[in-house]
Order: structure tokens, then C-alpha cells, then sequence
């Protein structure tokens, strides 16, 4: 394993194949990253006209894609920093995933923090994908669960 001092360490891990397919008569492009160390594939709305948040407002945008994630992965769908800073729009339930057994359309779902309505365009950038690996867990029941310096201390409990 690379160490700190390393000049490896943290280095790009070689790419994993993505598919992706367009759904019904979509004419989508193709998620890309739009820096050379970016960890995101921004997705666009593919939409027919322009969709309006409300302030406070909500909407389930589509991609016009299908995307087969690799076993092991997870495709996490993020929001894209610009959007929240100017506009306060985010993905509401961020990060949303898409399971590698999902074929379905990635959609997202977004919501207006802002002052003032948004105006999604066909289009648009509205969200990032990220690949990402996934632990699979064998959840075990147990008497007990042993004892750590923080023990049941919840939200709070570590003075923040």
C-alpha cells in the first residue's frame, strides 16, 4: 500500500468501462468530465422545454440515459457546487445512488433553496455521477457491541 510519502499515493486509478444507453428517442450526450482530475460526469437535463423551480420547489429531471454500473460500484449522483453557490438548487437526496443492477433512466431530483425560481433548460448541467466502490455488509446480531471512549454519545456529543 502506497504511503504518504509515496509519489503514487493518490495517484489516478486506471479507468473502469461505463455504459451508458439512451432511453426512448433521447438525444442526451454522453456524461464527461470537464477537468482532467474531476471525480464527477456532470449529467444533463434532458428535457423538451424549460422546467421552473418555484422557490422551495422540487423536480425529478431526467438524463435521457441508462447506465450499467460495474459489481462493486455505486453510481452516486451529487450536486454541482455552482448550482448550489448561485442558485441555491442542490439534489435533495444527495447522494442519490444507482445500484449496479438499476437499468432504469437516471433521474434527479432537484430542489430550490433559493430566493428566486430557477429555470432548468434542456440540457443544462444540473448534477454530477460518481463511481464509487461499495463493501457489501453481513449484518451479524449480536449481545453485545463492546465499549468505545465515545459510547452511545449522538449528535452533539463530541462538542460540535
Amino acid at each position: 500500500m502506497p504511503g504518504a510519502d509515496d509519489p503514487t499515493a493518490g495517484a489516478a486509478r486506471a479507468p473502469v468501462a461505463l455504459l451508458f444507453a439512451r432511453v426512448g428517442a433521447s438525444e442526451a450526450p454522453l456524461p464527461r468530465y470537464h477537468s482532467e482530475l474531476a471525480a464527477g460526469l456532470d449529467l444533463c437535463a434532458d428535457l423538451a422545454a424549460p422546467v421552473t423551480l418555484p422557490r422551495g420547489g422540487r423536480a425529478l429531471v431526467g438524463t435521457g440515459l441508462a447506465v450499467a454500473i460495474p459489481p462493486g460500484y455505486e453510481g452516486q449522483v451529487r450536486p454541482r457546487s455552482g448550482l448550489a453557490l448561485r442558485h441555491g438548487v442542490t439534489v435533495l437526496n444527495s447522494p442519490g445512488t444507482v445500484d449496479a443492477d438499476y437499468r432504469g433512466e437516471v433521474k434527479v431530483l432537484l430542489v430550490n433553496h433559493g430566493t428566486e425560481p430557477f429555470v432548468v433548460e434542456p440540457g443544462a448541467r444540473i448534477a454530477q455521477l460518481v463511481l464509487a466502490p461499495v463493501a457489501r455488509a453481513l449484518p451479524v446480531l449480536v449481545a453485545d457491541l463492546g465499549p468505545t471512549a465515545r459510547g452511545s454519545g449522538g449528535y452533539g456529543s463530541t462538542g460540535g
